[in-house]
């Protein structure tokens, strides 16, 4: 029987994801996938991604079942909330948490509740092929890059996840919004951005030239300007010409999160940036941003993604969660 491992549940609004790792933080067992959109919308209502959620999570579980001993399982963390603060609510959680309730009481095993947000961090930073050194009690920077989230945080493990701290971002819409907002507008499915990006990779060296320089001010930034003129240009362009959109948009989005990495990082005094979120599992950002950053200065951080299947919406980080604050008990 494999002992010491750690279950992770996330149901975000547009993701179900089942997780579990083991004591060296290993992933054992994953299972994610999106909540299906109808074509031509740009999301989905909060009682329809309940739904969908718990109509998957019961075969999520079985498949988890068949895949390990779940009475090796000695800590549950779940995702209760989109952030670790007061009002922070979702209903489309709800599922998660009472999946992870019922296992819970079974087991008679300890459950942790944790925020969406939390997860991400855990994600990338608690990787034990990314991170090589022991975090606590220092700071790290972050870009949250998901389809509703943008933002710059000071994040600080502590022994109930992460202290996170907002010290930059977009001050409309999201970077994850201005991508799916474009490709919807292209006919893509929702959410749009693994379409895109698969588009710049065979066009980027095609530019339009249509966006300035996204400015930044303190750290914060505006997009809804960007998406005005692409969804603009859209509207007249022929469908041969978006790739070249596409590719704009991209190469556009690289520049600014380099330029606030940069600018964040020296006054934070941090060596490193860590990206985390849908958008941070770009190829296309992933090939370029530490270049950009490089013709920025010599004095550039360096640019930690993690593993692309956790940069989006995943369970694994919420498992890894559960299993630092159950040990550290």
């Amino acid at each position: 029987m494999m002992s010491g491992l750690y279950l992770g549940i996330d149901t975000s609004n547009y993701k179900t994801s089942v997780a579990v790792t083991d004591s060296l933080n290993h992933v054992v067992f994953e299972r994610s996938e999106f909540l299906e959109v109808e074509k031509g919308k740009r999301g989905l209502r909060q009682s329809e991604a309940f739904f969908r959620h718990s109509q998957r999570l019961p075969e999520y579980i079985e498949e988890l079942c068949k895949s390990l001993d779940i009475r090796s399982v000695e800590a549950i963390g779940v995702s209760s909330r989109p952030r670790r603060v007061e009002g922070s609510y979702m209903p489309c959680f709800l599922a998660g948490i009472n999946t992870a309730r019922e296992i819970a009481a079974v087991l008679d095993i300890p459950l942790h509740e944790f925020s969406h947000q939390e997860g991400h961090a855990a994600a990338v930073i608690e990787d034990s092929d990314t991170c090589s050194r022991d975090l606590s009690g220092s700071d790290s920077l972050m870009f949250h890059l998901s389809g509703g989230t943008t933002e710059f945080l000071l994040c600080r493990m502590d022994d109930a996840g992460y202290d996170l701290r907002i010290v930059g971002g977009t001050r409309d819409i999201s970077i994850g919004q201005l991508i799916d907002r474009v490709g919807v507008a292209m006919g893509y499915p929702f959410p749009s951005g693994a379409y895109l990006d698969e588009e710049v990779s065979r066009s980027s060296d095609i530019r339009t030239h249509i966006l300035p320089a996204i400015k930044i001010k303190d750290g914060y930034f505006n997009l809804s300007g960007a998406e005005t003129k692409l969804l603009r240009a859209i509207g007249t362009a022929e469908k041969k010409d978006y790739p070249a959109y596409s590719a704009e948009l991209f190469d556009s989005v690289a520049a600014l999160l380099a330029a606030a990495s940069y600018r964040l990082s020296n006054e934070y005094h941090t060596d490193t940036v860590y990206m985390a979120g849908g958008v941070a599992s770009s190829a296309y950002i992933r090939s370029v941003i530490q270049d950009k950053l490089q013709s920025i200065g010599k004095d550039s951080p360096a640019v930690i993604f993690g593993k692309p299947s956790l940069s989006g919406d995943n369970a694994v980080g919420i498992a890894r969660l559960a299993r630092r604050i159950q040990n550290s008990r």
